[in-house]
């Protein structure tokens, strides 16, 4: 069965689809294995001007934006890890406001004052985290936002000169309370929405991380990568690629590459596996390579990893697409190469394409691994 990607990109309107994809995939749930061994789900959940992701260790991320209405881009990021009396922390980003006009200037990028006012009150400067280039927010002012924010109508400002940059309130209810739901802190008195009398020790503990231990590959230096598997005839190759591409359903090359840029490309991955890559679709601002790990000899047993690959180096295969053509907000993916497979290392976005900064805001993942390198 043709994969999303495949499906999308071979209609009419695949160009229209690029942009949309990555708000597809940032709505499903994720779940994934490593050595053969199920992973706890990760998340991603989006509601109205909010989105929280919470990985497979139970880390959770909740961001929020300013309205679509607004002038002023703003984001507020609250990361919690899992269990029991863990801290929420906050920082804070006022946006590229000159985006729109060709030029960025990241006002977040000076540490010149800058304050916060909830619901009418304020409550001083906001600290500059040097080592992040964003602001971070107080105790106080922090356990004020907190308690605004689940409110209807809450109003968090934050003011810099002039200029009064609002964080939406639509979403930060339900978002926060997700969050909860899943470190099983609803109704506890750590909750963020509903708290209450059940005991801390309820909290669902923090998972380790799945670890991966990556296998040492042919080491690539120009000219590594090759059009054609060594010792195949060229019947035998024009085979190959046939199989290659009839295993990936309907996907076909759709670059309208040179003449000198080679169809299919082969790369050594040690032990007598190969990879094998060619472009599968292309959009206005987005495009996505086939790859799949097959064997040198015939019969060659193509295994595809993915039909949205944009690169591979070193025994790591990785997926990065723009959200939209300002390059606003993307997703990410990375696979790595462990001996026998491709496995999947990470998943993640930079959350909602909100002009907030250029290449992305955050990073919200939905798999984490800790990989071992040879």
């Amino acid at each position: 069965m043709p994969s999303k990607a495949m499906q999308l990109f071979h209609s009419p309107l695949r160009a229209l689809a690029a942009s949309l994809l990555i708000c597809l995939f940032a709505t499903e749930a994720v779940s994934q294995s490593v050595k053969g061994v199920a992973t706890h789900q990760g998340f991603h959940f989006v509601h109205h001007d909010w989105e929280v992701a919470c990985d497979n260790t139970r880390t959770c991320r909740a961001a929020g934006y300013q309205s679509d209405e607004a002038e002023l881009p703003v984001s507020l990021l609250l990361v919690r890890e899992a269990g029991p009396g863990a801290p929420v922390q906050a920082q804070l980003m006022l946006g590229d406001t000159e985006m729109a006009d060709g030029e960025v200037t990241p006002v977040s990028s000076r540490p010149a004052p800058v304050h916060l006012r909830v619901n009418g009150r304020r409550l001083g400067a906001l600290p500059w985290l040097a080592a992040h280039k964003v602001h971070g927010l107080s105790p106080a002012q922090l356990q004020a936002v907190l308690e605004a924010l689940p409110k209807a109508r809450a109003q968090i400002e934050v003011l810099y000169g002039d200029q009064v940059f609002s964080l939406s309130d639509r979403g930060a209810h339900a978002v926060p309370l997700k969050m909860d739901e899943a470190q099983g802190r609803v109704g506890t008195p750590g909750a963020l929405v509903r708290r209450g009398a059940r005991p801390e020790r309820d909290v669902l503990p923090p998972l380790p991380p799945p670890v991966v231990y990556a296998a040492r590959v042919p080491m690539q230096t120009a000219g590594a990568d090759q059009e054609r598997l060594p010792g195949l005839s060229s019947e035998a190759q024009a085979l190959l690629e046939r199989q290659l591409t009839g295993s990936a359903a309907e996907a076909r090359p759709e670059l309208d590459e040179p003449e000198h840029e080679p169809a299919f490309r082969y790369y050594p991955l040690g032990g007598g596996a190969w990879l094998a890559t060619t472009v599968c679709w292309t959009a206005a601002y987005n495009r996505g390579e086939c790859m799949w790990v097959i064997r040198a000899r015939p019969p060659h047993r193509p295994v595809l990893v993915t039909d949205m690959a944009l690169d591979y180096q070193d025994g790591v295969i990785t997926a990065s697409h723009k959200g939209r053509g300002v390059g606003d907000c993307w997703s990410h993916e990375d696979w790595t190469w462990d001996g026998r497979a491709f496995v999947q290392t990470r998943i993640s976005s930079t959350g909602m394409c909100k002009v907030v900064a250029a290449g992305g805001t955050w990073d919200l993942p939905t798999l984490v691994t800790r990989t071992v390198r040879p």
